[in-house]
């Protein structure tokens, strides 16, 4: 299996994965709300919890004269899934992005145990934080299981053979997203659910002990969304990996999240348990939803909307 990956394949690939999983850090999942509530108050824990926070960060791009992102302080406990929920445009990709070391603060810094992420080189910190962006490209030829091996590249050195080790990473990868029956297949022959399966996949053979998560459930049936957020909760608990994630679905935050960051219009609008987070006020004011909420659920609250607010 090994002896068909060569050195050439990994520089081929690496354009694309150092963007799907090259590094993040810094995410954090717990934050200082834009009402006002001091981070102590909500419960926050201290920066030697969490696996990334952000301090004092303002985010923008080249095409933007304002931030389009602004927040005193977000965390990401350590251990723990976070969900960084909110509407189209609320800045909850742009807040990722920074965390994965993509993108440069214009104030603040990102924090990943204790150091700031502008001090780590690309391969160090794609040791330490896996990226899954929402837009990839695979090499036109590559299978699924090339694939997936790319996501072992800052495991190796450039001219480094690929390892059992690079192995055993790359078949537990394809086992958990459920894609052995498309370890051959062209990865441009692919619906795009499957490849958005093969490029989680790649993101878990990075092996780090942070993933940060783009829409993962994008483009997946429900079955296979399901799936997604069972991996997550499963590389979660049982590999003590930390997560945050970015969902459309309050409902998906609610039942898999320890933790969740609403945004709305680029600041922290509320972070917190799902029990405390998700309310008909925050649906109301964040999603523009007339919902009622079954805070009681035992899988979570329970989100039930009515109709839009008017």
């Amino acid at each position: 299996m090994s002896g068909t990956h060569s050195d050439a394949d990994t520089d081929e690939a690496n354009g694309a994965s150092a963007d799907a999983n090259g590094a993040s850090a810094d995410a954090n999942g717990a934050s200082a709300d834009a009402n006002g509530a001091s981070a102590d108050a909500n419960g926050a824990t201290d920066g030697d919890a969490d696996a990334l926070h952000a301090e004092d960060l303002a985010l923008g791009y080249p095409s933007t004269d304002e931030p389009v992102v602004e927040t005193d302080r977000v965390d990401v406990p350590a251990g723990e899934v976070t969900a960084l929920v909110g509407p189209n445009g609320s800045g909850k990709s742009t807040l990722l992005k920074a965390m994965a070391k993509q993108l440069d603060p214009d104030a603040g810094r990102v924090v990943l145990d204790g150091e700031n992420v502008a001090n780590y080189g690309t391969k160090e910190f794609a040791r330490e934080v896996g990226l899954l962006s929402q837009e990839n490209d695979a090499p036109g030829s590559a299978t699924v299981e090339d694939l997936v091996y790319h996501g072992r590249y800052p495991h190796r050195s450039f001219f480094g053979a690929v390892t059992g080790a690079d192995d055993a990473a790359v078949d537990r990868a394809i086992d958990l997203a459920g894609i052995d029956h498309l370890r051959d297949a062209p990865v441009s022959d692919l619906s795009g659910g499957q490849k958005q399966l093969a490029w989680i996949a790649m993101t878990l053979a990075q092996d780090t002990d942070v993933l940060l998560l783009d829409e993962p459930t994008t483009y997946l049936d429900l079955h296979h969304q399901l799936r997604v957020m069972e991996v997550v909760r499963e590389l979660n608990e049982e590999a003590d990996v930390t997560v945050a994630v970015v969902l459309h679905d309050i409902a998906q935050a609610a039942r898999f999240a320890d933790n969740i960051i609403a945004m709305r219009d680029g600041e922290v609008y509320d972070w917190g348990p799902p029990r405390t987070v998700v309310t008909e006020a925050l649906l109301a004011d964040v999603f523009d939803v007339v919902a009622s909420v079954d805070a009681d659920a035992p899988d979570g609250p329970t989100v039930h909307p009515h109709h839009p607010v008017r």
